[in-house]
Order: C-alpha cells, then sequence, then structure tokens
C-alpha cells in the first residue's frame, strides 16, 4: 500500500507488519491504553504479549499502537512494550492530543480514537480492544461523552470489542452511535453485551453470527462510499463473565468513590477499571483479560476474511 509522504515522515511501521500490508494480509491493529493505564505491571505485558500472539493464531499480524518520542508507532519491539507498561511518564492519549504528543516528541498511549486514526493512516481496516467509550453516566450535565464516539463516526475502521464499557451509560451510547450512522453489530447474538457481562438488557441495534458475515458488512460498508467505522461488539466468553447482577453494584461503589475523590475526564475510566479489580479481588481483571483475548481472536477472523474480499477479482 502507499501511505502519503507528510503521513510517512511521521509514521514508523514495524517491519512485520509493513511485510503484511504490503501484501495484502490481515493485519489487526491493539491499543495501548489498556497497557499504561489499563491493568497492572506485569499483567500488561503479559496481556499484550498473549494478546499479539492470539492475533498470529488465528490468521493475522498484530501491530500494536503508540506514540513514542513523537513518533506514532504501529507495531511495537519488546523494548517499547517494556517502556509503555512501566514509564509513568506515558500520557493517555486521545486523537485531540496526537498534534501536541508528536509535535512536542512525547510518549502517548493510545486510546481507541487515536488507535483507529493511526491505524486508518497506516491501511489497517480492523482493530481489536477491550471495551468501547461511551456516554457517561451523567452526561447530562457533564457532557462526558467519549471521543470514540465520534472517531467511529468518520474513520474507516472495525472496532471489535465487548461492547462499550460497563461503567458507561448504554442505552445512551446506542443512541448516539445511531444518529451518528455507525453500524452496532452484535456476533452471534440480539443482545449487546456490556464488558464483564454476556447482557446488558438492551438489543443490539444489528447483529451477524460469524465473522465471514461481518467481513462482508465492511466490504458492503466502504465499496457503497458509506464513511465511518463499524462497532462489533463480542460478548464475553460464558466462562469469563461476571453477570450484571453482580458487577453492577461494584460498579455503583466504584462510581461513589470515584465522585468523592472528585474525579473527572480521562482519569476517569483507568480509576474505575482500578477500582473495580480492588472491589472483585481481581475477578475484573481476569474477565479484561479474557475479554480481550477473544476480541483478539474474533478481529483476526475478521480481519482474514475481509482481506480475501479486498483482494478478490471485481
Amino acid at each position: 500500500m502507499t501511505i502519503r509522504p507528510e503521513i510517512a515522515h511521521h509514521l514508523d511501521l514495524h517491519p512485520e507488519v509493513a511485510a503484511a500490508l504490503d501484501a495484502g494480509r490481515p493485519v489487526v491493529a491493539l491499543e495501548s491504553t489498556i497497557i499504561s493505564h489499563g491493568m497492572p505491571y506485569p499483567q500488561n505485558v503479559e496481556m499484550a504479549n498473549g494478546v499479539e500472539n492470539v492475533v498470529r493464531e488465528n490468521g493475522a499480524t498484530p501491530a500494536t499502537i503508540a506514540v513514542l518520542g513523537g513518533r506514532l508507532k504501529v507495531g511495537l519491539t519488546p523494548d517499547e512494550l517494556e517502556l509503555l507498561a512501566t514509564d509513568k511518564a506515558v500520557q493517555k492519549i486521545s486523537t485531540r492530543d496526537l498534534p501536541v504528543t508528536v509535535a512536542l516528541g512525547g510518549h502517548g498511549a493510545t486510546t481507541v480514537a487515536s488507535t483507529m486514526r493511526i491505524a486508518s493512516l497506516a491501511g489497517i481496516r480492523v482493530f481489536a480492544t477491550g471495551g468501547t467509550g461511551g456516554v457517561h453516566r451523567g452526561a447530562g450535565q457533564t457532557m462526558d461523552i467519549s471521543a470514540d464516539l465520534t472517531e467511529l463516526a468518520r474513520t474507516d475502521v472495525c472496532v471489535v470489542s465487548a461492547g462499550v464499557k460497563s461503567i458507561l451509560d448504554i442505552g445512551l451510547t446506542l443512541e448516539v452511535l445511531e444518529t451518528q450512522g455507525v453500524p452496532a453489530i452484535t456476533l452471534g447474538s440480539g443482545e449487546f453485551p456490556a464488558f464483564y457481562s454476556r447482557s446488558s438488557g438492551f438489543a443490539s441495534p444489528l447483529s451477524v453470527t460469524t465473522e465471514a458475515e461481518a467481513a462482508r458488512v465492511l466490504h458492503a460498508k466502504w465499496t457503497l462510499g458509506l464513511s465511518g467505522g463499524v462497532l462489533l461488539a463480542n460478548p464475553i466468553p460464558a466462562e469469563a463473565e461476571i453477570p450484571a447482577a453482580e458487577i453492577t453494584p461494584h460498579i455503583e461503589q466504584a462510581l461513589k468513590d470515584m465522585d468523592a475523590l472528585g474525579l473527572t475526564g480521562k482519569e476517569t475510566t483507568p480509576y474505575l477499571l482500578g477500582r473495580l479489580v480492588q472491589i472483585t479481588e481481581g475477578r475484573s481483571l481476569a474477565a479484561n483479560i479474557a475479554l480481550v483475548r477473544h476480541n483478539a481472536a474474533v478481529a483476526a477472523r475478521v480481519a482474514e476474511a475481509f482481506a480475501q474480499l479486498a483482494t478478490a477479482p471485481a
């Protein structure tokens, strides 16, 4: 593939990723905020390496994305991964932060939104994450709505996640996605999942039964000239889930604790996820790792099926 010179000037493709893209082989983007701000060390490094291996085992090339020294990194070395996992100076950055981080030569762990944007610049169409951001509870007063939703509306990348994070207002998030014209599709279920839980209480706007069907949806959308992303919600494996009835009281406690500390903005999600690990005595962390690995496997199979469609004769 050809990357515009002005973009290539800022972009570092790992050789494995570059070779796969040049050959038209499937590549799956992976975010880095989950490494630097989503899990404790050393579980974060173990998770990151494990997820990359899951992508490879399912037929695709992994491309973990971050900004290091102001460079847009698509695919990381072991040393770069270790830096992300241990350096407290690494900032959590969304799309709005990219120009400042690049211009000032900073380190940034990418959110769903900024990972989508960098993946798109590199020509990657499928991205696996844990949970997508959305409308925060109480957004009527705070206006706290994740940039992930805006990015989904304008960037041609499929995000495979276990739904939106269950700390959010799932109903309002689905409404915003509908308004923005983003297909919110659940794989193998008519109900939209809720991150730690397979059930959210909300019907899924759309559904597919296989990864091949999901790939056909992506191909149809973009060949029709319908710009923007797709949210493919992949329910957490049944053996790893924390049912909604169990996790909801813990989420409510974590929200109360956060409010007491006066935390707002981009500090909220890392705090809430970390507090849930404490409250659940590690059970939420185990669920998070399981769902990320599951999403990576699904994303790899979607990417492989999409690559076959994209390279097929017209």
